[in-house]
């Protein structure tokens, strides 16, 4: 028989220990000393843990039309830049109509508009009218991109939470799928994804006469909105703001957001803190206002309109608003992840129990012990002593998984599971082939150390083969599926890998030891 290399029983003790050390912690609590690499257990996925399972769908609509209003601010500026009056700017969800007031102006509004608006199609069916329509393209790839957006937003605002391993993917064009294992507040989940979180600054018109324009007659560049609804003589009400359209300040200029006390009403609030850009706009903003109010509004709603005593120059604001402990730390994590560029809305929910995904870990873990003890069990009985050489090396190749598992950060499912339970048949299937390779060359004639080196380089084409179509297999499940196929993937990746180690070099590596000091063998025990 050929000479087994040193170097490979020092491989083989070296991933032996290193497996031991890596699958202890799924197994018990490792002790406090233990590497802090190898000390980290397998996460259990949704079905195995239990948890929240959400499906949402992006109102990628309002993303396009939000788009859209924010150009009309655009168009705006640059018309009054080259001094050209209009009647009209307005939009309606992927358009815009502009009205110029002068003739003389035409061709000038025209040419403006080509240069700022390349992606949209220009078209001028009256004489001073121009009609901007976003191309399907462009409206296309804001869609893509609102999804792409929210899927962020919500797994930052997800991991703010301190769960472990959230599954957060793209379904079809619009929808997102969210499950969080372990997680069992599904309300508190809801409110967490679902708010917009859109936060704006605005200036009240303190000039413009409110119950005018509570009547229909609204100022040029100015909107109405509402406060938070208020019981006043038994009575719902919502305090009306005269708001000047434009926003000063936006939830995309805050740097951080962090959960305080209101020292005047000892209440929790939420502490504000701007970003650069928005530091400075922040300050020229009050210093140019005091005496005046702006309006803090968040998802439509006023939150509060306080009064410019003096220039702030710290670049810091503060929300209050009678929040409890949780609101106001959930509130402070939805400004810090930013906000949905589009609405979403909860159209799947499940909740898994932590008894059903307890049922499930022992089923699993029972389909594993008997799969394995028939294993080992028939490779005993079929193969004799070396059978038993096969199953040390899948007790070898049990802890390799786990311990792979472990250090790669790897979720365990269901599917999983049923990924291990395969991958414990392949390990076996490797075995099979060598042995039945060795019992026909002993059937030629060859001596036992001869046949046992014809068996394992014979073998070795045909396991090689089959393992690397089954891996190749496994990750392309893995790159084009989505929760329980990817963990089925993953299992069955680290499995293949470990049971061609453990097949090929564990095996051949304890046959070579215990035939190494033996001169003359007359009959293998196979």
């Amino acid at each position: 028989m050929h000479s087994f290399p040193r170097w490979k029983y020092g491989l083989i003790l070296t991933v032996l220990v290193v497996s031991l050390m890596g699958a202890l912690p799924n197994l018990t609590t490792p002790p406090s000393w233990w590497p802090s690499a190898l000390s980290t257990p397998m996460t259990l996925g949704l079905d195995l843990k239990g948890g929240i399972h959400l499906v949402l769908d992006v109102d990628v609509d309002k993303a396009v039309s939000h788009s859209v209003a924010g150009d009309i601010d655009t168009a705006r500026q640059a018309l009054r830049k080259e001094r050209i009056r209009y009647s009209k700017l307005s939009n309606d969800n992927s358009s815009m109509t502009v009205v110029i007031r002068e003739a003389g102006e035409i061709d000038a509004a025209q040419q403006v508009l080509q240069e700022n608006f390349n992606t949209y199609t220009i078209s001028n069916p009256a004489g001073s009218t121009f009609v901007l329509n976003l191309k399907p393209e462009t409206a296309k790839e804001l869609k893509k991109f609102a999804v792409d957006q929210a899927i962020e937003v919500i797994r930052n605002r997800i991991d703010a939470l301190g769960t472990t391993e959230p599954t957060i993917i793209k379904q079809g064009e619009r929808r997102i799928l969210v499950q969080i294992p372990g997680f069992e507040d599904s309300a508190r989940a809801k409110d967490l994804i679902g708010r917009t979180a859109q936060l704006e600054f605005k200036l009240v018109d303190e000039k413009g006469d409110l119950d005018k324009a509570l009547s229909g007659s609204i100022p040029p560049g100015d909107i109405i909105m509402y406060g938070p609804d208020q019981t006043r003589n038994g009575k719902s009400y919502r305090q009306p703001y005269l708001l000047k359209r434009h926003t000063e300040l936006s939830g995309n200029e805050i740097a951080d957001a962090r959960v305080s006390i209101d020292s005047r009403y000892n209440e929790y609030a939420v502490t504000l803190k701007f970003n650069t850009k928005g530091a400075r706009k922040f300050d020229k903003l009050t210093a140019a206002h005091v005496g005046e109010r702006f309006a803090i509004i968040l998802e439509g709603t006023v939150n509060s309109a306080p009064v410019i005593r003096e220039r702030i120059a710290g670049g810091s604001a503060q929300i209050t608003g009678s929040f409890s402990p949780e609101e106001a730390h959930d509130l402070a994590i939805i400004l810090r992840a930013g906000a949905l560029p589009a609405p979403v809305k909860v159209v799947e929910e499940r909740s898994i129990g932590p008894s059903l995904g307890q049922d499930s870990i022992d089923q699993g873990v029972n389909s594993i012990l008997i799969g394995s003890a028939l294993v080992l069990i028939f490779m005993g009985i079929y193969y004799r002593m070396f059978g038993m050489v096969a199953n040390v090396a899948l007790v070898f190749n049990m802890l390799l998984i786990l311990a792979a598992m472990s250090i790669i950060g790897g979720t365990l499912t269901l599917p999983g599971i049923a990924g291990i339970v395969l991958t414990i048949g392949m390990a076996v299937d490797a075995n099979v082939l060598i042995f039945e390779r060795i019992r026909e060359e002993l059937s030629l004639g060859k001596t036992p150390l001869a046949a046992i080196d014809g068996g394992y380089d014979k073998a070795l084409s045909t396991i090689v083969d089959a393992n690397i179509t089954t891996l190749i297999a496994a990750i392309v499940l893995f790159q084009f599926g989505s929760g329980p196929v990817k963990g089925f993937a993953v299992t069955l990746s680290v499995g293949i890998l470990a049971s061609m180690f453990t097949a090929i070099t564990v095996t051949r590596g304890i046959i070579a030891f215990a035939t190494a000091k033996r001169n003359r063998i007359e009959k293998l025990s196979i």
